[in-house]
């Protein structure tokens, strides 16, 4: 494990470039030793900072949910993050390019809680009695650590991942709202466009074989560090496309069929 003063060190480095939008290397190159555990410390400092802004946590998301997601990070497990009360943005919105380093976009489903959901032992029914609705959404997905080394393109760890917030920076709500028991969440499908283009194609299925799976899985996980999701939470359940890149000037358009469509563009 690292020193509290490194987990701290390192914390504020990520909190300077999400601020900067100047990229860093990677920590687990200049920790070869880095742990999962220390990149959940880093995270927890790095909240500190954001909290002593101002910000709040609405809520959270889940990463790497998918096997092949999972397989090639070399992990067996997702990951999660905190959502900052300043990563929200309106579908439709024009949102500044500048406020992201290199900004992908992944095609997800919200659970917004309307009661609490404290583990060990919370199952996917316990989430859905829990879910006041299930609502579409895009994730921005940025690198304050470089996805890639500048100098040898060797990927990130994992451990680099989860201390980048679990790589979130942007979320966009959108779509029609549903009760959890009025659909089967694992059929609901999306097409992403990029410019009226077809990027990306998916079934929630992808996420868990049930986004609510990712949700009870969240609640389990967390109940190790005494922490719980609570009521009015909203939980990201996990990407069910490929991240798409995207650059100023690009329209991102995710139509999820009777569930309505979410719009974005960068500016």
């Amino acid at each position: 494990m690292l020193s509290p003063e490194i987990t701290r060190s390192l914390a504020k480095r990520l909190y300077d470039a999400r601020k900067s939008r100047t990229p860093l290397r990677h920590f687990s190159s200049e920790y070869p030793h880095m742990t999962i555990e220390d990149g959940y410390a880093i995270q927890i400092e790095w909240v500190k900072f954001e909290i002593a802004d101002g910000r709040q946590i609405r809520g959270r998301k889940i990463g790497l949910t998918s096997r092949a997601m999972q397989m090639a990070s070399q992990i067996t497990e997702p990951d999660y993050a905190p959502l900052m009360d300043d990563m929200f943005f309106e579908t439709g919105s024009d949102i500044s390019i500048e406020q992201f380093i290199a900004p992908r976009v992944e095609v997800e489903l919200a659970f917004v809680l309307r009661a609490p959901l404290k583990g060990p032992g919370v199952t996917l029914f316990d989430v859905l009695k829990a879910t006041e609705y299930i609502t579409p959404a895009l994730e921005i997905i940025d690198a304050r650590i470089e996805q890639f080394d500048r100098d040898t393109k060797a990927m990130r760890k994992v451990f680099d991942t989860i201390a980048d917030f679990a790589a979130n920076a942007g979320v966009v709500l959108g779509g029609r709202p549903v009760r959890p028991d009025s659909i089967d969440p694992r059929w609901v499908g999306a097409m992403l466009y990029k410019n009226s283009v077809i990027e990306e194609t998916g079934l929630a299925a992808a996420v868990l074989n049930h986004p609510a799976a990712g949700v009870a899985w969240l609640a389990n996980k967390i109940a190790s560090h005494g922490e719980e999701l609570n009521a009015g939470d909203i939980v990201l359940s996990g990407s069910f496309t490929r991240p798409t890149p995207a650059v100023r000037g690009d329209v991102l358009h995710a139509d999820y069929g009777p569930l309505g469509n979410i719009s974005l563009r960068f500016i």
